[in-house]
């Protein structure tokens, strides 16, 4: 049984508002197992008036979302508005309310009328509504989630156990791929000793790893160990993009969705995506084809990062993890955060782990693949200072995703910001990035309104300062990184 959801507000101002609601819960994996959305706009016609119709949809509905604008909606100056009307059926019928206002504080005065009281009672701490304010409708979909995600909460729905220690309805013990379960017991041996034979039954090894749930496959397992996880989670996959500039531009170099593969595969396939990536040549040594690479991105710390976020990734959500490989940096983003009990600095000194799915976590430690408690993100750091590289950077955006952001040199924006260089030669550092090596007919493409003697002063003076080498006479001088 599903839960039913009246949105409710002036249909014409608020139209985007209102279609964002219901296809952000329709789109949403966990969302949309437990909501029905109602919009009157979708409902066929009726030979009762829509005044009687939308009331009838209140009190069959659950929970009432009010999304309130500048607009009362009312025709006259006796006649309640939809919206008002709605709302007081749902109050009346002791429905969970939800209020949404667009707009801040400064903006209430400019209401109209209807719309000031309306808020006014609302915001009346005795009266006990919620109520958020948005300005967005991203910003507006994301507390519409954390209010239902709270509502499930309370009515016991979720919260008892994580998405990967759910069952997975309709899986089936021939949905998993026993030569990836031999595999996985022979590595987990050898680098776990892990306490179970070689001739443990896949039901044996599942029962002590917390795979199997009252009897029946959980979705850790099918995203560890299925044949083909796309068959039960669509949003499991990881999608790489390779990227010919320092920005996101099309057409991408290469691209490529893992989602066939469990979560094993997925994670080997993004970093051989990354290596190969990487391995393009960035800059050009003088007198030979070779190519030097002091800047290439340790192996573990990609690995580290790309296996965190598929173990600490929200499942709940669409959003797959993604990998972006761009030419001076590598980004990987996951959907969810960080614990509450955790900062971002925390990541950078020994701190207690403490993973969103604790079961996926688990195995993918006794895999191999995650190290010890905590210790992970502490040698990204340590390894990518040993390269000459920056810390990586990890981000989180909008407490809804997160982001781990590996340089591949050190010429960051944080550098050009300390650097102290004029803008000709941050372009003419990013040309050379792009291109290997480049000549000052190169810079006179892009800086169309400096001189020639300028643009030869910027080079030089980056030359001076031991970020460029120049070889060749002056007048076919080249500049290479």
């Amino acid at each position: 049984m599903k839960y039913k959801i009246f949105v409710s507000g002036a249909q014409k101002e608020l139209k985007k508002e209102r279609r964002a609601v219901k296809e952000f819960i329709r789109k949403d994996a966990l969302l949309s197992e437990y909501f029905d959305v109602f919009l009157f706009e979708d409902s066929p016609a009726k030979s009762k008036s829509a005044e009687i119709a939308y009331i009838e949809e209140v009190r069959k509905s659950d929970i009432y979302i009010g999304i309130l604008g500048q607009q009362y909606g009312g025709s006259g100056k006796e006649k309640m508005s939809p919206t008002e009307a709605e709302f007081r059926e749902a109050k009346a019928k002791h429905k969970e309310i939800l209020v949404y206002i667009k707009g801040q504080n400064t903006a209430d005065k400019l209401r109209d009328g209807g719309m000031q009281e309306l808020i006014k009672e609302i915001k009346n701490p005795k009266a006990g509504y919620s109520y958020r304010r948005f300005d967005t409708a991203t910003e507006l979909t994301n507390l519409v989630y954390e209010s239902l995600i709270s509502f499930l909460k309370e009515k016991g729905e979720i919260g008892k156990a994580g998405f990967d220690q759910r069952i997975c309805d309709g899986a089936k013990l021939s949905d998993i791929d026993e030569n990836k379960v031999k595999w996985f017991l022979k590595t987990a041996r050898s680098k776990r000793n892990f306490p179970l034979g070689l001739d443990a039954s896949v039901t044996d090894i599942f029962i002590h790893l917390k795979l199997l749930k009252d009897g029946k496959l959980t979705n850790a397992a099918i995203l560890l160990f299925g044949k083909n996880p796309r068959k039960f989670f669509d949003q499991a996959k990881i999608k790489c993009v390779q990227l010919p500039s320092t920005e996101v531009v099309k057409p991408f170099s290469s691209y490529h969705i893992y989602e066939e593969e469990n979560l094993f595969e997925q994670v080997d396939k993004a970093v051989s995506f990354v290596l190969d990536a990487i391995k393009f040549p960035v800059i050009q040594q003088s007198h030979t084809v070779q190519v030097a690479r002091p800047r290439e991105i340790p192996e573990f710390a990609i690995h580290e990062a790309i296996v965190n976020a598929v173990a600490h990734r929200d499942y709940n959500t669409t959003s797959s993890v993604q990998v972006m490989v761009f030419l001076d940096r590598v980004e990987i983003w996951n959907s969810g955060t960080l614990p509450g009990n955790l900062k971002i600095e925390d990541l950078k000194k020994s701190h207690s782990s403490h993973p969103s799915n604790t079961t996926l976590a688990n195995v993918l430690y006794f895999g191999d693949y995650i190290q010890q408690v905590g210790s992970g993100t502490n040698e990204m750091v340590r390894q990518c200072k040993k390269h000459g590289l920056p810390e990586p950077e990890f981000v989180s955006v909008r407490n809804l995703e997160f982001k781990t952001i590996l340089a591949r040199d050190i010429y960051t924006d944080e550098f050009f910001q300390k650097s102290g260089l004029n803008e000709r030669q941050v372009g003419a550092i990013k040309l050379i990035k792009e291109r290997s090596i480049v000549a000052l007919s190169d810079l006179q493409d892009v800086f169309k309104n400096a001189t020639r003697k300028t643009l030869y002063r910027d080079l030089q003076g980056l030359v001076d300062k031991k970020i460029l080498k120049a070889q060749g006479d002056r007048k076919g001088r080249k500049y290479s990184l």
